[in-house]
């Protein structure tokens, strides 16, 4: 197929300049509006090679310190002052909240676990709610990491089950009532679900994170390409899906909390199960 050259006129210095200029810059910045460049992992700088590969230091890495970095401060910051100040306040409650969520899902001897849970909780929120500012990164829309946390928490149920109750562990797969002829196919139904805990435990913190940030980007463009495309009715048209980004915004906020709690909650549930086998 033939096409037609694209007509072109002089530009500074008698140098030929596209007469589309106007139209490829436009195309260029809607081609950035991409919902999921946000979640690229990119390689800051080279920490050294392992064979074939490369091990290097990449955004991902970077604020995960981040997120540790502002936990470790609150924490240490906080003070012990009787009456507290903001940070102090901030420490206290999320301490408190941790404390109450394990206390009636695991009860007091969950509370051995506290740290466990309590860092799970405030590395997860503190780093999506870092996501939700604009130009930055988000660590648990990234599958990998996810399942990192999953399974750590899948190991240490299993391992401690096993060595505070030994054999007795296991009677979390034989249900209390269950009449014998069906007993075989509900212990598989317990065994399948008690080996697919890390994949739902995971996907689910994944995909609400993944989900709400492609939104956001993509209600986003709709006012950039609105804008570009129609010029100042567009940015007039773009006010709707402004309003809805800026709810999308507020939604995703409140979806960061609780994406950690419920991370958190399944987190005592499971070991519930390690705790107290056969309850």
């Amino acid at each position: 197929m033939i096409v037609p050259a694209s007509p072109v006129r002089a530009g500074p210095a008698g140098r030929p300049r596209p007469a589309g200029i106007a139209r490829q810059t436009r195309d260029a910045a809607l081609m950035k509006i991409d919902p999921i460049h946000q979640f690229n992992i990119e390689p800051l700088f080279t920490l050294g090679h392992i064979g074939n590969q490369t091990i290097a230091f990449t955004n991902s890495s970077l604020y995960m310190l981040i997120a540790v970095a502002i936990i470790s401060l609150l924490m240490l910051a906080s003070g012990s002052q009787l009456v507290p100040g903001r940070l102090q306040s901030v420490a206290e409650i999320s301490y408190e909240f941790v404390a109450s969520t394990i206390r009636s899902t695991a009860g007091s001897e969950g509370m051995k676990f506290f740290p466990l849970i309590f860092s799970l909780f405030m590395f997860i929120c503190v780093s999506n709610l870092i996501g939700i500012i604009p130009y930055t990164f988000t660590i648990s829309s990234h599958l990998i990491v996810t399942a990192a946390l999953a399974l750590l928490v899948f190991f240490t149920v299993l391992i401690y089950g096993v060595a505070k109750n030994g054999v007795k562990f296991f009677s979390i797969f034989v249900p209390h009532g269950v009449p014998g002829y069906i007993l075989p196919l509900v212990m598989f139904i317990e065994i399948l679900s008690f080996f697919l805990r890390p994949v739902s435990h995971s996907v689910r913190l994944f995909a609400n994170m993944l989900a709400g940030h492609i939104a956001l980007k993509v209600f986003a463009g709709f006012v950039a390409m609105l804008g570009f495309s129609l010029g100042a009715l567009g940015w007039v048209g773009g006010v709707l899906p402004l309003a809805l980004t800026v709810a999308l915004y507020a939604l995703e906020i409140l979806v960061a909390f609780l994406q950690a709690y419920v991370f958190a909650i399944l987190t005592c549930i499971y070991l519930n199960d390690a705790i107290h086998p056969g309850h």
